[in-house]
């Protein structure tokens, strides 16, 4: 995941002023945890959606136009159809900040797609091109085990686990596994400041989910609600309550964490507030689906050591992670 503030240095601190100091009201949300009984939950596999990570960072960076990006991209195609999932590739070109043409394709898995009411989760699949955060490889490709493939893998564990349930124990709605493509080759104006971001003042990162909230698939989609897994696999993850997903969906905001409290995850779920991130909810939302985005982002604004360096492989996945999240969210669509 890019990530880069959707503000200014002074106008990020005048947000982490207007949204109040984090955990300010930790005892009225914790006690909210304890209104509703958690629904009858099949469990998921941390150890499948380790493996899912770990065979994603196998085929080598998924950095588009190489063929790592294609051999992933149609490995995860097969794993969401091997699940007997309705699959739809969606092919798009788009222009990234170095003038480069990536040719990328949004993959679109649906579970139950006759049901009428539906709940997305959306994830990116590619990784970034370059560690600028890195003090030393600042130009190599990332594995991106967490910012990229922990999502991916979360998605295709959910998948996996709700196809073998039979109709009795199925969910009352359907799930679409929507994960957008040529995300992370984005202009860090920090890190990059050397070069030159060619198209301007248009947002160079999020390509495929830009592409995506304008030609939608399915078309004319209408959700329940979105969540976005975006680095939900690394060890001591810490997910705080990003700003734009408290102000487009604070009862999902409240649903999701709740429920994490309830599952025993709180340690990974923190009742804290953080600032806005440019992540692909940005998108989903303006496209009219409220979405929220679990993230491993502090409080404080910042991102933790191996963010865009090549420390993000997979010595820092950890299972218990990929299981609070996992459990989490499939604790979630049981209860709608």
């Amino acid at each position: 995941m890019k990530n880069l503030f959707r503000f200014a240095p002074a106008a990020l601190a005048g947000l982490l002023l207007l949204t109040g100091c984090p955990g300010k009201n930790d005892t009225a949300d914790t006690s909210a945890a304890q209104e509703a009984a958690l629904p009858k939950t099949p469990a998921f596999n941390a150890d499948s959606a380790y493996a899912y990570t770990a065979r994603q960072v196998a085929f080598g960076p998924r950095v588009p136009n190489t063929a790592a990006h294609v051999k992933t991209g149609d490995w995860i195609i097969g794993q969401f159809k091997k699940y007997g999932l309705a699959v739809q590739e969606q092919p798009f070109e788009a222009k990234a900040f170095d003038g480069n043409i990536l040719k990328s394709r949004n993959i679109i898995a649906r579970y139950n797609p006759a049901a009428p009411r539906r709940v997305a989760v959306f994830a990116h699949w590619d990784t970034r091109p370059f560690a600028d955060k890195d003090t030393e490889n600042k130009n190599a490709p990332l594995d991106g085990a967490s910012d990229g493939a922990s999502g991916v893998a979360v998605a295709l564990e959910l998948a996996r686990v709700l196809a073998a349930q039979p109709d009795s124990l199925a969910p009352g709605v359907g799930v679409d596994f929507i994960l957008f493509d040529s995300e992370d080759y984005g202009y860090d104006g920090i890190t990059q400041a050397d070069k030159t971001n060619l198209l301007g003042s248009e947002d160079s990162w999020c390509l495929g989910s830009q592409y995506w909230s304008k030609n939608m698939v399915p078309a004319n989609y209408k959700p329940n609600f979105g969540i976005l897994l975006d680095m939900v696999g690394a060890q001591g993850a810490k997910f705080s309550r990003e700003n734009l997903s408290r102000e487009k969906a604070p009862d999902v905001i409240e649903k999701v964490w709740n429920t994490a409290s309830q599952l025993g995850f709180s340690d990974f779920f923190i009742y804290a507030d953080a600032p806005g991130i440019d992540d692909d909810h940005v998108y989903t939302n303006r496209a009219g689906i409220r979405t929220i985005d679990i993230l491993d982002f502090l409080p404080s604004g910042e991102f933790r050591p191996y963010h865009h360096t090549t420390k993000d492989n997979m010595s820092i996945i950890d299972r218990r992670t990929l299981k609070a999240v996992g459990q989490t969210v499939l604790t979630v669509i049981y209860g709608e």
